[in-house]
């Protein structure tokens, strides 16, 4: 794009010279790369079941343009997948029919994809750029993990973050007012929006008057774990919570009023009340005894971990495609969804725990130790270790707010 203009006549008299006409070079304004100076443009959000014709339906696209482009995208970005609450954009004509020229459908803050109807038909899937920065972030809890990180400006992705990293040591059920946290973290970011936590690189966590360092090490043989200061593995054999993020709904009870059937009954088992489809993960390594539906049970999974300890999981909206009997699982292995099968008011999981074949609380048992550093890395690590706790000391919890005393003065009397 270009204007023009013309140099001011005095400054060409003074040289006896005929004005000369300038050209400035101007950029165009772009959108998702295309220009848009002479078009319009029209923003919105997908509905729910609703298709591109439906929302091109005032935009002048032919019937079998939307065909050809139906058929184009299926190995790009299905038009039929569409997401129902993503953004999307509409580059048209500035004439009467509005025309369309590009649909930009955001299907996540990392991509977008672009149908074209301008020149030729295709589509096409762009991927932002992401900047990554490491980060600390030092929080008192205050009422949750999950708060205190908002307030730091933080991303509801590192809280499932730290769930995995110390879902040995800490409750996340259970954080009592004053627990504090130190981490260490890589943020992803496009722009300024936050769309991805990268590795936690070492944190500390004190939960109920214990203190946890986090340290991050690998050898030549094994993959990154963490470990505390010492080097003793923070991986247990066995997960705390059978969910990433919930709310205990119910604990272990040899008298509980069941709502269902209205009656007072033992209930041997921990509810975590959840969305119906959140993920169900075992929390060890083991063999499928059971996958079915029964009774009041629901759909349920058993998985047998060692000759001392058992596990259950009940009242699931479905099972895990190919958990079934006699298949071995990993820790962490997704084996089911929530739901309310069975004798179920409402979506939970209802986790049982047997250890030497008596049912126990799950959250009362005390769990086995996993492997920590060899002897002959040992050296290497607590200088690794060192250095990592060294940075963490340094990081300062922000200053508690102060209560403000009350003082109570005599009133003055009035005579």
């Amino acid at each position: 794009m270009y204007v023009s203009f013309y140099a001011p006549k005095q400054e060409a008299e003074k040289e006896n010279l005929p004005p000369k006409e300038l050209h400035v070079e101007v950029s165009p304004t772009l959108l998702y790369g295309y220009p848009i100076d002479s078009f319009s443009t029209t923003e919105g959000e997908v509905r729910w079941n609703q298709n591109l014709s439906e929302i091109l339906s005032n935009h002048n696209v032919p019937y079998q343009d939307l065909h050809v482009l139906s058929k184009a995208s299926k190995k790009v970005y299905d038009v039929r997948k569409l997401k129902a609450g993503s953004k999307y954009t509409i580059i048209h004509e500035n004439d009467s029919l509005k025309t369309a020229r590009q649909f930009i459908f955001e299907p996540s803050l990392t991509e977008y994809v672009v149908y074209n109807f301008s020149d030729s038909i295709y589509a096409k899937v762009h991927t932002r750029e992401t900047t990554t920065a490491e980060r600390t972030v030092a929080v008192e809890v205050r009422s949750s993990v999950y708060e205190s990180l908002l307030d730091q400006n933080a991303s509801p992705l590192l809280v499932s973050k730290l769930v995995d990293v110390f879902a040995w040591q800490v409750d996340f059920f259970r954080i009592a007012k004053g627990d504090r946290l130190k981490v260490i973290f890589d943020e992803e970011k496009i722009n300024d929006d936050i769309v991805g936590i990268g590795d936690i690189k070492a944190a500390y966590f004190e939960h109920w008057g214990k203190s946890y360092y986090a340290i991050p090490y690998s050898s030549e043989e094994e993959q990154t774990d963490y470990f505390d200061e010492e080097g003793n593995s923070l991986r247990k054999t066995f997960l705390r919570a059978p969910l990433r993020y919930s709310r205990i709904s119910s604990r272990y009870s040899l008298r509980r009023y069941h709502p269902v059937q209205r009656r007072y009954k033992a209930h041997l088992g921990t509810d975590y009340a959840a969305p119906t489809g959140t993920p169900i993960r075992t929390v060890g390594d083991g063999v499928v005894l059971e996958a079915r539906y029964h009774g009041g049970n629901g759909n349920y999974v058993k998985i047998k971990h060692n000759s001392n300890y058992t596990t259950q999981y009940l009242h699931m909206s479905k099972i895990a495609r190919g958990i079934k009997p006699g298949v071995k699982v990993k820790q962490g292995t997704t084996i089911g969804y929530v739901g309310s099968t069975g004798l179920a008011t409402g979506p939970h999981l209802c986790f049982r725990f047997w250890k030497n074949g008596r049912q126990v609380d799950a959250l009362k048992v005390d769990l086995p130790s996993s492997k920590g550093i060899e002897k002959d890395e040992l050296p290497d690590f607590l200088v690794v270790a060192d250095s990592i706790k060294h940075r963490l000391d340094l990081t300062k919890f922000p200053e508690s707010e102060p209560l403000l005393a009350v003082i109570k003065y005599p009133l003055p009397t009035i005579d």
